[in-house]
């Protein structure tokens, strides 16, 4: 049928990684539109979630988990936004590109990039995601005499 040396060669085309140049990044480019829509989906609301499912019913077990981090700190419903990306392709595939981060869930508070999961959790058992949310006005202070022992 076709001679080994078309075959080799179409091999080779199929095969063959295309050259960038040295730093350059191949991505997708959001328009200004997306682009400018989510920025004020992470900005209107102090915290914001974008996950697969609702906090009610979370799809995916990151989803959840994140979900569960935030309701153990006690962060009210009034000051948190979420997003189910499962009812939007577009908005799943935009919101990795905004953050340059390929997974959901994704955390942002006061409009800035918290990260996904794995990052809110670590921040949860080390103290941090406390101290930011506190810090961003999103949970109340704990009191300094809750928190030391009473001397009765």
């Amino acid at each position: 049928m076709f001679s080994r040396a078309l075959q080799s060669s179409t091999r080779r085309a199929v095969l063959r990684p295309a050259r960038v140049a040295p730093g350059m990044v191949l991505r997708r480019l959001l328009s200004d539109d997306i682009r400018q829509k989510l920025d004020t989906a992470v900005h209107a609301h102090p915290l914001v979630l974008f996950m697969k499912g609702e906090p009610a019913a979370p799809q995916c077990g990151f989803s959840r988990a994140v979900v569960q981090i935030l309701d153990i700190h006690g962060v009210p419903e009034s000051k948190m936004q979420t997003y189910d990306v499962l009812q939007d392709q577009q908005l799943r595939e935009s919101i990795k590109e905004f953050s340059q981060w390929p997974t959901i869930p994704q955390l942002y508070v006061n409009g800035e990039f918290v990260g996904g999961c794995d990052i809110v959790l670590e921040m949860h058992q080390n103290g941090k995601l406390e101290e930011l949310l506190e810090k961003n006005n999103i949970i109340e202070p704990v009191a300094a005499e809750a928190a030391a022992p009473s001397s009765a």
